[in-house]
């Protein structure tokens, strides 16, 4: 008996598995852009609009990463790299902004913090 049995089932399992196509992580990545965006421009609440902006960024990344799987090339997911790394910068940023709201006006909501405006 053989010491990699993988070897002997990978080819006869090849052509049941077929890669998913890149067309369907755009569509993926479209509507959770669709959906971040709707976020950012219906809700009030500053957490919400936070988290629909990162979903934006995510569903950016996811096609980036898809590109990148389908020309074969690394450069798509070093770009992701320094985005996740931005993000991570801005959600540091801003929760210390959102948590600095709340605590002079105990209210996250964007229509209190017209006083930001200078």
């Amino acid at each position: 008996m053989p010491e990699d049995l993988s070897t002997l089932i990978a080819p006869l399992l090849a052509p049941l598995i077929s890669p998913v196509p890149t067309e369907w992580y755009l569509v993926l990545s479209a509507i959770l852009f669709a959906i971040g965006s709707l976020g950012v421009l219906l809700r009030k609440n500053a957490l919400t609009i936070f988290m629909s902006v990162e979903l934006m960024l995510n569903a950016v990344n996811l096609s980036f990463v898809a590109f990148s799987r389908q020309f074969g090339q690394f450069d798509g997911q070093i770009f992701v790299f320094f985005v996740m790394a931005v993000a991570a910068a801005e959600v540091a940023i801003g929760l210390a902004i959102i948590v600095d709201i709340f605590r002079s006006r105990n209210s996250v909501d964007i229509d209190d913090v017209s006083w930001l405006k200078g």
